[in-house]
């Protein structure tokens, strides 16, 4: 699992609509990719951590339609036309790469606490660059809203035991015929 990002140039923007895009933007990733992670596991018949990832996807949707309210009229369309981030992937978005197909409720979830962290972040270093100071308050308050899911994804950690050093042990690995 990767460690925390470290912090990078925030960027900025002209308007407080150009910054609710862009919120909402990850947001959406957030959702869709929780999605596709829980898909990715019922693939794999590993309903509990396909249960976990949809769960997270439901919570990041939730937070989508509080950005859509708090945004108010500011959104043309209620969804972003454009956006960037500072990385491949927005701040909460899973690497696919990061899965396993035996992966413990241990591990899904610090893959999803890893990139709430990453959110609170950006959302600082937005909040730190701003010159809008309604665009700053903004910022502060969806940094806020993703420590809080931090704290959620722990509480929800604490549930779970250390995982079994031997967790991704296969005693039936697929065979490769040519």
């Amino acid at each position: 699992m990767k460690s925390p990002d470290k912090p990078r140039e925030a960027p900025t923007f002209d308007s407080v609509a150009e910054f609710f895009a862009q919120a909402l933007a990850i947001e959406v990733e957030a959702s869709e990719r929780y999605s596709e992670l829980a898909d990715q596991m019922e693939v794999h018949n590993n309903h509990t951590i396909a249960d976990i990832f949809r769960k997270m996807a439901s919570i990041e949707g939730l937070h989508r339609d509080e950005i859509r309210r708090r945004a108010g009229a500011t959104l043309a369309g209620g969804r972003p036309a454009s956006f960037s981030w500072l990385a491949p992937e927005g701040p909460e978005a899973i690497d696919f790469g990061e899965l396993h197909y035996k992966m413990t409720p241990r591990q899904a979830l610090m893959l999803a606490r890893h990139n709430e962290e990453r959110a609170v972040k950006y959302f600082e270093a937005i909040a730190a660059a701003a010159n809008d100071p309604e665009i700053k308050a903004f910022a502060l308050t969806m940094a806020e809203d993703e420590r809080h899911h931090v704290v959620m994804v722990d509480q929800w950690l604490d549930k779970y035991d250390p995982d079994d050093p031997d967790w991704a042990e296969d005693l039936d690995p697929p065979v490769i015929s040519e």
